[in-house]
This record gives structure tokens, sequence and C-alpha cells, in this order.
């Protein structure tokens, strides 16, 4: 039997428990606002922020913007870095981790910035491009940098040295030995940055809109603080979790097919 025709099945108990784990959660959730236990003022019921998710599909008030406009400013935002710290960590990880003259020039600079975390730049970032688009890219390019310079370069550090002298020994150049041997084997860690990056570019998002925005759904959040609506803040929290999730989701998709022949 190959491994594609493996199947493994779930017992029904591991299919029933979550959807009861869930129900329950809520359950508890809605029963503590219900009774008095926590105060409305506090925490917002499950239905409030049903409610309220429905209402600002179509209503602007009271943070300015509908849903889907904070939304679609908080995706833009966050795939532009992400994308701009994909273009950018990912060849250089693979550089460092192979040619050591770069790594000689590029890994000091890398070790001084790293540490830094990236809302620490959030002043600087308002001085040079102000609470607009450009700001926050700024900032989840540096969030999302760094885990693909790190798992990049070890892909390529991780790779058999045994595979590496049998194309020297056959006459491969160094950078043949690099595209062709270096590169694939430091896939399943260049797909591991991928999600990782993503984690840190979506928090990060979220902390710099929490600082300096006029839109996005960090900016809803900061609104519902600020006018004393827990419906708000929980929606804003529950929105960045479903879109986060649903990113990671067509990510790891992408690198189940991508990456299907080498775990096979």
């Amino acid at each position: 039997m190959s491994f594609e025709e493996v199947k493994i099945t779930k017992e029904p108990l591991m299919v029933i428990l979550p959807i009861i784990s869930v129900i329950a959660f809520f359950g508890i959730w809605q029963s503590l606002l219900s009774f008095g236990v926590v105060p409305s003022s506090l925490l917002a019921s499950p239905l409030q922020v049903l409610k309220l998710f429905i209402a600002k599909w179509t209503q602007v008030n009271p943070d300015g913007a509908i849903l889907t406009t904070h939304m679609w400013t908080s995706i833009q935002e966050a795939f532009t870095g992400y994308i701009l710290a994909l273009l950018v960590g990912i060849p250089l990880g693979l550089a460092m981790g192979w040619f050591p003259i770069v790594e000689g020039l590029a890994r000091p600079i890398f070790e001084l910035i790293r540490p830094i975390p990236p809302i620490a730049w959030i002043p600087l970032t308002i001085f040079w491009f102000g609470i607009g688009i450009p700001g926050k890219v700024f900032i989840i390019w540096i969030a999302g940098i760094v885990p693909c310079v790190i798992n990049s370069y070890v892909g390529v550090k991780m790779t058999n040295p045994v595979l590496i002298q049998m194309a020297r020994t056959y006459g491969a150049s160094s950078w043949q030995i690099f595209t062709k041997i270096c590169i694939p084997s430091a896939l399943p860690m260049v797909f591991g940055a991928l999600q990782i990056a993503l984690a840190y570019c979506w928090t990060n998002l979220v902390g710099a809109e929490l600082l300096a925005a006029d839109n996005g759904l960090g900016f809803m959040i900061t609104m519902g603080r600020r006018l004393a609506m827990p419906d708000m803040v929980l929606l804003g929290m529950a929105m960045v979790g479903l879109t986060g999730a649903l990113i990671g989701v067509v990510i790891d998709a992408v690198e189940k097919r991508l990456l299907a022949g080498i775990r096979r």
C-alpha cells in the first residue's frame, strides 16, 4: 500500500469533543452575563458580539467605518508587509546560509536589529511615514523578516553534507550546489517561516493599529476601549483571530501541495 493510500480515520468521540467544548465555552460565557456574575460593562455576551457583527456590515457608527473596511485595511497592510518580508528575508537567509561573504556582511547588522521589538519602531515610523499605510507596512516588514531570515539560514545549514560532498565530487559549482541542493533542502524550513512570519506580521499589525491608525481591526479595538464598548473590542479580537486563521489555512494548503514530493 502506497503512502497516499493510507487514511487515518478519527474516532467519533474525537469529532464530537471539539464541538462539545465550543458549545460549552459559549454557553458558560453567555450564562455568566445572563445571570449577572460578570457585569456587562466589563464583558459583552456572545449574543451582543453577534448582533454588532451583523450591524457592522452596514453601519459605520460609532467608529466611522463598516466591518469590511476595517478588514480590508488590515489585510492590505498585512499582506503588503508580509510579501515584502518574504521577498527580502528568504533570499537573504538562503544567501547567508551558503555564501560566507553575504553572511559576513549581513549577519552583524541583522543581529543588531533582530532583538528590537517591532513595536519599538512605531515612534520613528510615525515621524517618517505618519499614521497611514506605509508606516504600518514598515512595522509588519520588520516583524516578518526576522523569522524568514532565520528559518532560511538554518534550512541551508541543515543540508545533508553528504549530498554537498557528492555534488562537489561530480564537479558541481558552488552556485549549482546552492540552487539544486541547498534551496530544495531548505524548503521545509522556509515554509515553516511562512507560518511564523504570518503570525508575527498579524500580531504586530494589530499593535501598530492600536497605537497609530485611523482604520483597521486594531483601530476598531481601540475605539471600542475609548467608547467603553466591550462588544466592539471582542468583535475586533474575533475578526483578527478568524482572519489570521483563514490566511494560515491557505498557506498550509499551499505548503502541503508544494512539499508533497519532499515529504514522501
